[in-house]
């Protein structure tokens, strides 16, 4: 029953995210921690960071491994595990694959269509919006409890604004001095 849930949830958040990864994790947040209850604030904070270090959009990378984490919890085989990420996964990728699928087959009609561009333009401060959100909803006391966040905060976005650092450079200096200083 958790694998339909899972799915019904993840296939939702795939099908009314537009703009991506970062858009969809205010969504997931609500459904997976406020909502479900599945995860706590703590676990998905952890989750979105190790989404985006790994490879892939964070979106779908929090999804697969919340998928894991959700049937881990609940005492599942590694098995059964995985089949939640697998589950999840698909979930939220499969609506914009067939929507995706659908526009490409029909955009040649469209696209000339003043109704068609302005739904398109339409969308644009949405997606601002939805990546807004996501932004302030990880901006919590978890994420930056004390002096020493706050200043590795400010050294990466410095480091990334203004020096142009490498990000995996930023990235494992801030695992480097985040080990040292905690």
């Amino acid at each position: 029953m958790i694998y339909l849930e899972l799915f019904t949830t993840f296939f939702m958040i795939g099908l009314f995210t537009i703009g991506g990864g970062y858009a969809m994790l205010s969504l997931i947040q609500a459904q997976v921690v406020t909502i479900h209850s599945w995860i706590d604030e703590d676990t998905f904070t952890d989750i979105v960071a190790i989404s985006q270090m790994t490879p892939g959009p964070v979106g779908i990378n929090s999804a697969t491994y919340i998928g894991y984490t959700v049937l881990e919890q609940s005492g599942a085989s590694e098995f059964m595990c995985i089949l939640g990420s697998f589950s999840t996964t698909l979930a939220v990728v499969l609506p914009s694959f067939i929507i995706v699928l659908t526009i490409c087959r029909m955009y040649s009609r469209f696209r000339s269509n003043n109704i068609f561009g302005s739904v398109m333009d339409g969308l644009k401060p949405a997606v601002a919006g939805l990546i807004g959100a996501a932004a302030i909803t990880l901006m919590t006391k978890e994420n930056f409890p004390d002096w020493k966040s706050w200043m590795l905060f400010a050294a990466a976005f410095i480091a990334s604004w203004w020096g142009k650092a490498n990000p995996i450079a930023v990235i494992i200096a801030g695992g480097i001095l985040g080990l040292l200083l905690y």
